[in-house]
């Protein structure tokens, strides 16, 4: 067993997980027993029961820029040192014989014959992230890993060589061939750790954010309105508002729009400070590119967009009377799609309550745009229709009748 679920096992921490190195064998010899073989760039198989991954031993030459420009070696001689020399860093390098494992991964610490040649457990106790070999600097996705990892385990900290590393493959363009599917799913995965903004200090520590997610780089340094909260700036404020986001265990769609909905304060004419007015849409066009460039999911992007373009408008939607309110949630297509209206709704508290201070205040624009909503959902438009039909009137006068009705049901809650 090796990586990561021996290294849980060692933080004390749920093994999920397991991943298994083969060593000494062939893909003829593992087929033979009945593995399932998988694997496209190198000789994976699943176990013919409890189909877990097994990876035959192998060593990685590097070939080409990007992460697939590996030339990858497995066979029989390859031995488990020489695997684990290939792996990112030294607390996912560890591994222990199949045979001292119980079958939900548990193992006895205090075994001797854990395979640690690379000093991963003198890391695990002194929360470090270190890299293994030079050879790390072959493969750009291990920035984003190691950035995820600064979310996961927010007590462990880089090593300054491996720091310096990432700084030189930055320098050197390795990220700039990374494909967006797999930064994509980096970026996803960190935003759903612990703390996510950790993340993104040490993406912009190596210099790796500016050429990833420039939009949300030239965040650092962009003051918040002044009148506002003017005591952090734009970054500071995104990553306060996604480690909120993160404390109420929002999903990924939620972490997204946290992350995006000031985009544009990064672009804000100077005529238009310190109050960065029209902020939204640019947000939105940003947010747009960002999106597509990553190739972000559609539940995502979408949510993103609305948060980003209507953020304002929901933060003062508590001056708002109830004619305006329906047109808030109208443009927040929030009557045909409630439930994403409500992580709309939870977005805008984590970016209220981003800010020094204001963690734990209430949220009041929330519970009273859903209760807004909840009225304009009671009218039974199907009535309505009917009626109007039954007196001649078609077309877009029976929207203007049920748009009546929902603001009349807004004013009887006191909208």
């Amino acid at each position: 067993m090796v990586g990561g679920a021996v290294r849980d096992r060692l933080l004390g921490l749920p093994v999920k997980d397991r991943d298994w190195v083969v060593v000494g064998a062939s893909p003829e010899q593992m087929v033979e027993q009945g593995f399932i073989p998988v694997g496209r760039d190198f000789p994976v198989f699943l176990h013919p029961q409890t189909k877990e991954e097994y990876a035959l031993a192998r060593t990685e030459r590097k070939t080409a820029r990007g992460y697939r420009g590996f030339d990858v070696h497995a066979a029989p001689s390859v031995t488990l040192e020489q695997d684990l020399a290939r792996r990112d860093l030294t607390i996912n390098a560890i591994a222990i014989s199949a045979h001292r494992v119980e079958h939900d991964g548990v193992f006895e610490l205090a075994l001797d014959d854990l395979v640690d040649p690379y000093q991963g457990q003198r890391d695990l106790t002194h929360r470090v992230l270190r890299h293994v070999t030079d050879a790390f600097r072959e493969d750009p996705v291990r920035i984003l890993r190691v950035a995820r990892f600064s979310a996961r385990f927010t007590d462990f900290q880089v090593a300054p060589e491996t720091l310096q590393l990432m700084r030189d493959m930055v320098q050197h363009g390795e990220v700039d061939h990374l494909v967006a599917e797999r930064v994509w799913q980096e970026l996803a995965r960190g935003l759903m750790e612990q703390r996510p903004s950790r993340m993104f200090a040490v993406l912009g520590e190596c210099g790796a954010l500016a050429r990833l997610l420039p939009e949300v780089d030239r965040l650092w340094g962009v003051p918040q309105r002044a009148d506002f909260h003017p005591e952090i700036d734009t970054g500071l404020h995104l990553m306060m508002v996604l480690d909120v986001a993160a404390a109420m265990r929002a999903p990924l769609a939620v972490r997204l729009a946290c992350l995006t909905h000031d985009l544009g304060k990064g672009s804000t004419p100077a005529e238009m400070l310190p109050r960065h007015i029209g902020h939204e849409q640019r947000s939105a066009q940003l947010l747009k590119a960002l999106c597509e460039r990553l190739r972000v999911p559609t539940d995502c992007r979408e949510l993103a967009e609305v948060v980003a373009r209507e953020h304002s408008n929901i933060h003062r939607s508590t001056d708002l009377n109830a004619a305006a309110v329906l047109r808030l949630l109208e443009r927040c297509d929030a009557v045909r799609q409630p439930q994403r209206f409500a992580l709309v709704l939870l977005a805008c508290e984590c970016d209220a309550r981003g800010r020094r201070g204001k963690e734990q205040e209430p949220y009041p624009p929330r519970a009273r745009l859903q209760a807004c909503l909840d009225a304009a959902l009671s009218v039974v438009t199907e009535q309505i229709a009917r009626d109007a039909q039954s007196r001649g009137v078609v077309g877009p006068e029976i929207g203007a009748l049920i748009h009546a009705a929902r603001v009349s049901a807004l004013q009887k809650i006191g909208a």
